[in-house]
């Protein structure tokens, strides 16, 4: 009965975190580029009372008797299907079609990935993100520019006064990684590289496998919100039957010690 207890306790603690990430999930149900989480767990070590395949006086143990110690949470993974796309018609929007991240450069140098394609103009022309992160390679917009088109291979043209034909000012590249659920999620809708996910494999949208570029678009959440609530009531349920399994240990326990009475 005690060991019922510390069992149903880590099932609690289980269902907590996938509240949780579910939780998450649905704060996020507007957020751009979003990608949602998902939970995988374990059973935990086997208490061996009776090893299966042991030799007796009578013959061979067909089954033994193991009894578990429970669950632990493995992982807590993001899941990079493609979202559904929102027209906005912004010139600087964009959003990818297939594999493929943004990247930018942070305060620090260093780089980071991105599926949120809501872009800006800096005071200097740069294309930046919300944060003002500027966009790999650094593109200046000129400010007289007429028009900005965006191609689906990510170059980046303008119209000037003056000028009949549109300037080509640079291209857009796109990262990929092998393991993209092995990204380190820093916030703001950035991912860092680690040793899980592997390096960047950077080229030209629409080539060697990488997404095309839509500009005037941005990709939306992939949550589900109707598979959400199903995830949330599973959880509870879970979570209520494991609560179950408390009290009733705690019963069993109050009639043992009240059997000398």
């Amino acid at each position: 009965m005690m060991r019922a207890l510390s069992i149903a306790s880590t099932g609690m603690a289980a269902q907590q975190l996938s509240v949780a990430v579910v939780a998450n999930n649905l704060a996020n149900v507007s957020t751009v580029g979003f990608k949602k989480g998902r939970w995988d767990f374990q059973d935990l070590i086997y208490q061996t009372l009776k090893s299966p395949g042991t030799t007796t006086g009578a013959g061979q143990v067909p089954v033994g008797i193991q009894i578990g110690t429970g669950v632990d949470p493995v992982s807590v993974y993001r899941g990079f299907a493609q979202g559904d796309f929102q027209q906005t018609d912004a010139p600087l929007d964009m959003a990818i079609e297939g594999e493929g991240f943004f990247q930018v450069t942070l305060p620090d140098g260093t780089v980071a990935y991105t599926r949120t394609g809501s872009f800006k103009m800096s005071s200097d022309g740069s294309i930046v993100s919300s944060e003002g992160y500027p966009v790999q390679p650094n593109i200046s917009i000129p400010p007289d520019a007429l028009s900005i088109t965006i191609s689906p291979q990510g170059e980046i043209n303008v119209l000037t006064p003056g000028s009949a034909a549109p300037t080509l000012l640079g291209t857009i590249e796109l990262a990929r990684f092998t393991n993209p659920a092995g990204l380190n999620s820093l916030g703001k809708n950035l991912y860092q590289a680690t040793a899980a996910s592997g390096d960047p494999t950077t080229g030209t949208a629409g080539l060697d496998g990488f997404g095309t570029v839509l500009q005037g678009a941005l990709e939306g959440s992939n949550v589900n919100i109707a598979e959400e609530m199903v995830n949330m009531i599973v959880a509870q349920r879970a979570y209520e039957l494991n609560s179950k399994a408390i009290q009733t240990s705690d019963e069993m326990l109050s009639i043992a010690n009240n059997i000398k009475r």
